[in-house]
């Protein structure tokens, strides 16, 4: 299963208003486990950078200015996110509005919300009243995001990967059974456990039956008759 942890940064909050993306980072997660693929493009927003939005992201006027526009990175992202893939976003509502806002400006066909995970409503859904900002699910979970110091749209898709395996439970949330190298035991079991094994104590456990248990049972298998499935296990 393929999914794309995504994040993007802007000049501000809304693109009805002339808000334009400034940052696209996605990263490629195979069987909820990240690959080394990865998207990353600062882009020009054709407009002056805020002084509300720099303070956040640290993206400003003149860093961006040579910075390719959206329409010449169009294609390379549409080809990285597959036309099928999730899309794993914090606050995925407005981060889809701004990629579907950029799309259209390009006459180019829209993602479908239904494409969207939306790990804040995953987190306010498993955590209820709690702060569910990414730094704070960073802390309830300790992943390690002391390099955050300004926003950036890569690193910060990154550190939604640990979140998001977390949220769905770890890095087996399927139960998934992977191979691993065996591990030595202690005691009656042998020391070196190859996987599909088994493998009989030596010493066999002690019944936990007492006698008057015993005795009750064999009289209720009786009572149940010559055809009864008990007479019929094998042994």
């Amino acid at each position: 299963m393929r999914e794309i942890l995504l994040d993007t940064e802007t000049t501000g909050i809304d693109p009805d208003t002339g808000d334009r993306i400034v940052e696209i980072g996605a990263v490629e997660l195979i069987n909820h486990l990240p690959t080394d693929r990865h998207f990353h493009v600062y882009i020009n927003p054709e407009r002056p950078m805020p002084e509300e939005a720099f303070a956040v992201h640290g993206l400003g006027d003149d860093f961006l200015r040579d910075k390719p526009l959206f329409a010449a990175i169009a294609d390379e992202f549409l080809d990285f996110i597959g036309p099928d893939s999730k899309l794993v976003i914090h606050n995925a509502s407005f981060d889809m509005k701004f990629l579907n806002a950029e799309l259209s400006r390009l006459r180019r066909p829209t993602l479908p919300w239904a494409r969207a995970v939306d790990t804040l409503a995953l987190a306010r859904g498993k955590f209820p009243g709690a702060p569910a900002s990414l730094d704070a699910l960073c802390r309830r979970f300790g992943v390690d995001n002391s390099n955050r110091g300004l926003h950036g749209a890569l690193l910060d898709a990154r550190l939604l990967g640990e979140v998001y395996l977390e949220l769905i439970g770890g890095r087996q949330p399927d139960l998934v059974l992977v191979p691993t190298a065996p591990r030595p035991q202690t005691g009656d079991l042998a020391t070196s456990v190859q996987p599909g094994t088994s493998y009989r104590r030596p010493r066999p456990l002690p019944p936990r039956l007492t006698e008057a248990e015993r005795v009750a049972h064999a009289s209720f298998v009786e009572r149940l008759g010559a055809d009864a499935l008990w007479r019929q296990r094998p042994g």
